[in-house]
């Protein structure tokens, strides 16, 4: 199994006119997705290497059949584009893009959660499912199919992480990046209860950074309703407080947020917790029962 997207997937990208869009539209399709349509106001008729673009996302709905969405616009589009393709009765949208306006991102998370439509991102590497579907910009050369689920806030430490763990002989249900703004569409508790509901996936990497509370929440949620092994990791140990490092959301205020009292929640709720990459992989190696050949 897998969480997410799979091999039911029908992506529709807005935006698969333009440069980013292509690329990895056509690298997702190229993973074995099935990409159904793209969306570029004004451009309805044309084509991408023989995937047909639509006016609208309610057009690729009901004429290519999309049930997933992938968000390629400018940042002063997107939040309408995310909008819209809720509105047309998406399930699933993964935005990939970077500098939505905090305020923009806080009108369509209140719009999301009086439904049922579930955002990843923005500002996130999307969703890999390996062997089934790849929405967003992993490399998922790395990865392979197994029992491991990766959710992060960053996508670079997702793919080190992930490959640490696949050179021990394990792959991954799925991998989800979540994105590292201050207001995204899906938490880490969102996504830790589809890998506990998912057969397939035996143990759970969190990948966490400085700035917020996310990862204290995560902590508590847990211990109360997690059943599965979780090893976490904490970026930004050495950052200096009161300083953004990277995303918008990883900035420290007094001593709310920083690595050390985020570990020590996690730990203190029986969650192990890697001070380096190459740890958190050793640890769940460790769990998973020793190094596979």
């Amino acid at each position: 199994m897998s969480v997410l997207v799979d091999r039911d997937t029908r992506l529709v990208v807005t935006g698969l006119t333009g440069r980013e869009g292509t690329f990895h539209g056509l690298n997702n399709r190229r993973y074995g997705t099935e990409v159904v349509a793209g969306v570029t106001p004004g451009k309805a008729g044309q084509d991408v290497e023989g995937i047909p673009i639509f006016d609208t996302v309610h057009d690729a709905v009901e004429q290519a059949g999309a049930n997933t969405a992938m968000v390629f616009v400018p940042p002063r589009f997107a939040a309408d584009s995310i909008l819209e393709a809720a509105d047309a009765g998406v399930q699933t949208i993964v935005a990939i893009t970077e500098g939505i306006p905090a305020h923009d991102m806080l009108r369509v998370y209140t719009h999301l959660r009086r439904g049922t439509t579930r955002l990843i991102g923005p500002n996130c590497p999307g969703v890999l499912s390996p062997g089934k579907a790849n929405v967003g910009i992993i490399p998922a050369s790395f990865f392979s199919e197994g029992n491991v689920g990766i959710v992060s806030r960053s996508g670079t430490l997702t793919y080190q992480i992930g490959y640490e763990i696949a050179q021990r002989g394990f792959g991954n249900s799925s991998i989800v990046g979540i994105g590292g703004d201050p207001i995204v569409g899906s938490d880490f508790i969102d996504v830790i209860s589809l890998f506990q509901a998912d057969d397939e996936t035996e143990l759970i990497v969190m990948c966490g950074e400085i700035g917020g509370d996310a990862e204290e929440r995560t902590a508590d949620f847990v211990a109360d309703n997690v059943t599965k092994p979780v090893v976490g990791y904490i970026a930004g140990f050495t950052a200096p407080p009161g300083k953004t490092m990277g995303h918008a959301g990883a900035i420290v205020s007094g001593s709310k947020g920083t690595a050390a009292a985020k570990a020590q929640a996690l730990e203190a709720k029986g969650v192990r917790v890697g001070r380096t990459p190459t740890e958190v992989a050793a640890i769940a190696v460790e769990i998973l029962g020793g190094v596979r050949t």
